[in-house]
């Protein structure tokens, strides 16, 4: 002890606590967490490897036994093959073929209109334009009648750029809107008429014309979409139409409609656009079995001598045979003849049934006038009428529509 001083102890052993208590409690807690730890990490090791045995592997094994979808060598996969386009298709390659060839044909028509009396005085109008084709060298074209339609003056365009003054020949008006005009020379190209006949829905077909008037030989292509279409212009019913989806504009008019062969098959006349429906792609063609019979006798006569029966009659239809409960549902119910007619002379009456002419049926798919177009004037035809409840065979002659 020193003086000033209070007594000094040795300190305690680092085995002592504060209280003077020993350590080792401390000690053993310690190694009995790391007991836990190394027994929870062996539990867990034995766990997983009982959950994979019981549970995962069966699982496992049934998948293994499923079929799945089958992974081919590469060497067994097909490769793509190349995109072959087939250069002889005929719809691919005919219209710039008939383009070709049919092209020369088709010209644009001119029709330069007299004066015209408007509200500030006397005035010219602009020409009128359409199309047409040549279908004989010695310069015969046909075209439509509205296209030359009271002109003045006419003039041709060639489809090399040539111009040549034309005359009107004659035209059809009202019965077809056909017309034929010629310039002079010869050995001009002409397109081949082919057989109207032999065309069926949904056949390809070439439209070539003066689209809007200054567009020489324009080429659209689109396919028949019906037959023996019936049309009311102004004041005339074309008939027996072919019906088309090839673009058809104005100036067009005239212009050729062509098969694949690159023949004739129509000559476009009139389109149905816009209106409440906003209809396109409506054309239609007069068929080129009525352009023949109207262009031979136009080139040999000058006029076209259509065959007709003087008669009065009412197109019999299934609704009206029911209606008024009549003896057949097809047929024209005549209700009068023209006195002194070599019908008339023939024994044909009012009251009479006209079933058929020429072997040809009457009926809403051939009517009267296509039935007679395919005839000629002074030809001697058999009718079948209905009389008296029986049929009776009548020999007639053909007389000439009076113009």
């Amino acid at each position: 002890m020193f003086p000033g001083f209070g007594s000094i102890r040795a300190p305690r052993s680092i085995m002592e606590n504060r209280s003077g208590e020993k350590r080792f409690p401390c000690v053993i807690s310690a190694l009995l967490g790391g007991l836990s730890l190394v027994s929870g990490i062996i539990g867990t090791l034995v766990g997983g490897a009982l959950l994979w045995f019981f549970v995962a592997r069966p699982i496992a094994d049934q998948s293994a036994q499923t079929p799945g979808p089958t992974t081919l060598p590469s060497t067994l996969l097909p490769s793509p093959s190349p995109l072959v386009v087939a250069t002889d298709d005929p719809v691919r390659t005919a219209p710039a073929r008939i383009a070709r060839e049919a092209g020369p044909s088709v010209v644009t028509v001119v029709s330069q209109l007299p004066p015209q009396v408007g509200f500030f005085g006397t005035f010219q109008p602009p020409p009128a334009r359409g199309s047409g084709v040549i279908i004989d060298p010695r310069g015969y074209i046909i075209t439509n009648h509205h296209v030359v339609e009271g002109a003045r003056q006419l003039y041709v365009i060639l489809a090399d750029g040539r111009q040549r003054p034309a005359q009107l020949i004659g035209s059809d008006y009202p019965f077809s809107d056909l017309a034929l005009i010629k310039i002079e020379g010869d050995a001009y190209p002409a397109a081949r008429l082919g057989d109207s006949d032999a065309v069926q829905a949904g056949d390809w077909v070439v439209a070539i014309g003066s689209a809007l008037g200054d567009l020489r030989n324009s080429v659209t292509v689109g396919v028949v979409s019906g037959l023996g279409r019936s049309l009311q212009t102004r004041d005339v019913v074309l008939d027996d139409l072919i019906q088309t989806d090839a673009t058809i504009n104005r100036g067009n008019s005239g212009g050729p409609l062509l098969n694949l062969e690159g023949e004739v098959i129509g000559i476009n006349t009139a389109i149905i656009r816009g209106g409440a429906e906003q209809a396109e792609g409506i054309g239609f063609a007069i068929p080129s079995n009525t352009v023949r019979y109207v262009a031979d006798q136009l080139i040999t006569r000058g006029r076209v001598a259509r065959p007709y029966l003087p008669i009065e009659f009412v197109p019999i239809t299934p609704r009206l045979a029911a209606w008024y409960n009549l003896p057949v549902d097809y047929g024209l119910f005549i209700q009068a003849v023209r006195r002194g007619s070599a019908l008339a002379q023939a024994g044909v009456q009012p009251g009479d049934i006209l079933l058929s002419l020429g072997g040809q049926r009457i009926d809403e798919a051939h009517p009267l006038l296509r039935v007679l177009a395919r005839h000629q004037v002074g030809e001697e035809v058999e009718i079948e009428i209905w009389r008296d409840n029986a049929t009776q065979t009548i020999r007639i002659t053909l007389e000439e529509l009076p113009r």
